[in-house]
């Protein structure tokens, strides 16, 4: 009778904090609503428009951008949760919260490098004409096909990557773009970022595999208590010291995540606000009088150092067409540095005379941003080239003026953020089921013991961070699985490989077919807009 006693009171006491717990969720959820709503009226109160057409793309545009963030949550999210409901050491809903949250401070702080850097990937004659027919056709092709391959993947139980879905629906769109266009004046993909976010996105759960097992190796050696290397018995949670390990793990790969995966949906949004809405968000209003005080001096101090590097010959009849035909083309000719210096100038007088960045005149805001877009693209395509072979103090000059066109253009509004964690976190609460199980119980032979769990968690909050820190994209899934993967290994208890089979076969197909489905998508939808 007692132990029937204390069984209803367990479960009393569970009860009440999943209720509490979804509460909190609910309430968190819905203050977020509120706040986006709140900013995102007030950005566009200021906004004339003659028709409701453009609020109309805006709106479909952000339910399919937040939609893949959603999908992207019970894909990617999820995993962060999984070893510490799988060893009980939280419960589920207490634990979807609680990694929520951790997503939230991740995209609150990350930099947006990941963003941008996976826009490059772009033709840069989309990007620049983002609000056009075909800037239009680009964003609703690679959305469409990368929450239809997500959501597809998910209902066939492949382990697939959203980060991996987005790539190649970029990389559709632009080879699609190429085709469609012609070779005069457009570009395609932009192979050599390409090349950079593939290593990343392959060598990722390679490193999570090695050093997951490493890392159980070395706990073996060091930490020498049986419990950590069990498996979870019943509904019964693990020592205080082993769950507080596993709450910490699992806090830092929510918060690695948050920082690195919420930063692709946060850059398409950004270009779709900017082609819907350019007047409101082509440049960061942000910028304070003094910021562009500071900006002009750059500028002109940028422009100086490029008149030594001009070949006195080498004149340039149309700055940005040159310009961007180095951007798009990464052919340096003898016009590019002249263009790049009076485009420089240009940009300086542009705000300047505006009397600062958030005073730049409507009808001149999408001109000034694709003039700062274009500068800041050479000057970074010229430094990954040391070509022209600036000095070390030329170099930090035109470094520093980068910096601050990229201020000024690549920005990302709280409220955007925000509107991520919320999807994130709504996609963790649907999926977090299915995750749990294919982690705990479908990758190894045996079951996930405490130790394994902690070393997969561990590394993948390090490996997601680092990948961050060099604004490069990773997938949670595949970094996760793959260090699960090698604690199995290392342990001898062996892989299951119809999962393993699985993995793999995702890995593969997800490129191609996610490039297919945005080609497509770009080559219909390109004749209609």
């Amino acid at each position: 009778m007692p132990n029937l006693a204390a069984t209803e009171t367990s479960g009393a006491v569970s009860n009440r904090t999943r209720t509490i717990s979804l509460a909190l969720f609910f309430l968190i959820i819905a203050c977020g609503i509120v706040y986006v709503g709140i900013h995102l009226s007030a950005d566009l109160s200021p906004v004339k428009e003659s028709s409701v057409l453009p609020f109309l793309l805006l709106i479909v545009a952000l339910l399919i951008a937040l939609g893949f963030e959603f999908v992207n949550g019970f894909h990617d999210t999820a995993n962060a949760v999984a070893t510490v409901i799988y060893t009980h050491s939280l419960d589920p809903h207490l634990a979807v919260v609680w990694s929520g949250l951790w997503n939230l401070f991740g995209v609150l702080v990350s930099s947006g490098a990941v963003a941008f850097g996976i826009l490059q990937l772009l033709p840069v004659e989309l990007i620049l004409q983002v609000g056009s027919g075909s800037g239009f056709a680009m964003v609703f092709s690679l959305l469409i096909a990368a929450v239809t391959w997500n959501l597809a993947t998910w209902y066939f139980g492949l382990p697939s990557s959203s980060s991996h879905t987005l790539v190649g629906s970029i990389i559709g769109v632009g080879l699609m773009n190429q085709i469609v266009s012609g070779p005069s004046g457009t570009s395609g993909v932009d192979w050599n970022q390409a090349l950079g976010v593939g290593k990343a996105l392959l060598f990722s759960p390679l490193i999570g595999f090695v050093l997951s097992a490493l890392v159980l190796l070395l706990l073996k050696a060091l930490v020498r208590v049986p419990a950590l290397y069990q498996e979870p018995k019943g509904n019964k949670p693990p020592p205080f010291w082993i769950r507080l390990l596993l709450i910490l793990t699992c806090t830092g790969v929510s918060f690695a995540h948050g920082s690195n995966d919420g930063q692709k949906g946060m850059g398409l949004i950004m270009l779709i606000l900017i082609g819907v809405m350019p007047t409101a968000y082509a440049l960061n209003k942000a910028v304070t009088p003094d910021q562009t005080s500071t900006f002009v001096a750059v500028a002109r101090h940028a422009s100086t150092t490029l008149v030594k590097y001009v070949d006195p010959a080498a004149q340039s009849t149309d700055p940005r067409a040159d310009v961007e035909a180095y951007v798009r083309t990464h052919k340096l000719t003898p016009a590019t540095v002249p263009a790049l210096g009076k485009l420089t100038d240009t940009i300086a007088d542009q705000v300047a005379q505006a009397g600062g960045i958030s005073s730049v005149p409507q009808n001149l805001v999408d001109n000034v941003r694709n003039n700062m877009y274009v500068a800041s693209e050479a000057i970074r395509l010229m430094e990954k080239a040391k070509a022209p072979a600036f000095s070390v103090e030329d170099a930090s000059a035109l470094e520093a003026f980068k910096q601050q066109m990229d201020r000024a253009t690549k920005f990302i509004p709280t409220w955007v953020k925000v509107a991520v964690a919320i999807a994130l976190g709504l996609g963790t609460m649907v999926g977090w089921k299915r995750i749990v199980v294919t982690v705990g119980e479908k990758i190894g032979k045996s079951h996930l013991t405490y130790g394994q769990g902690a070393s997969a968690e561990a590394v993948a909050m390090l490996t997601i961070g680092m990948a961050d820190a060099y604004g490069l994209p990773v997938s949670t899934t595949h970094v996760l699985a793959s260090g699960v993967a090698g604690t199995m290994t290392a342990s001898g208890a062996g892989l299951r490989w119809d999962t393993v089979r699985n993995l793999v076969l995702a890995w593969v197909l997800t490129l191609p077919a996610s490039i297919a489905l945005s080609a497509g998508l770009y080559w219909v939808l390109h004749g209609l807009f």
